[in-house]
């Protein structure tokens, strides 16, 4: 029986995240399986994976063969290394989520105050000339 370990697909339509599992290479992608050894969920910044380094070890031990997607995920965690050289890679510290930083707040506008309009000159007042009223009065009563 030939055995491998690949990923078994879970989650909603469109919202995956898997399981690490070692199953007969026979079976289908989702159906019976012999072990689970981890979780990868590719859907987070940096993804997460979770796999039982021993476990892993184990089943490669054991003849195990990774799918191309279980390996490069266990070259990730270091447990292929392990199993092709025998030593444990350095652990290196995982990348930290890159968050692009706010930008400023805009300043407000500062609105400044209108210049008060000059007052108008006042009109000057019109003076009509006077008229010679008294005179005409007294010519139309004698009459």
């Amino acid at each position: 029986m030939a055995v491998r370990i690949r990923l078994r697909r879970m989650g909603a339509k469109k919202q995956a995240h898997y399981r690490v599992v070692v199953a007969d290479s026979r079976s289908p992608r989702d159906g019976r399986f012999l072990d689970t050894i981890g979780t990868y969920n590719p859907r987070v910044d940096p993804a997460d994976i979770n796999i039982d380094r021993d476990k892993a070890l184990e089943w490669l031990e054991k003849g195990a063969e990774p799918s191309d997607s279980a390996r490069s995920l266990l070259s990730q965690i270091g447990v292929w290394q392990r199993f092709k050289t025998g030593e444990w890679p350095v652990e290196r510290p995982r990348p930290e989520p890159v968050v692009a930083p706010a930008p400023p707040p805009e300043p407000e506008p500062t609105l400044e105050p209108a210049p008060a309009p000059e007052p108008a000159p006042a009109p000057e007042p019109v003076v009509e000339p006077a008229t010679e009223i008294a005179d005409d009065a007294e010519q139309t009563t004698e009459g």
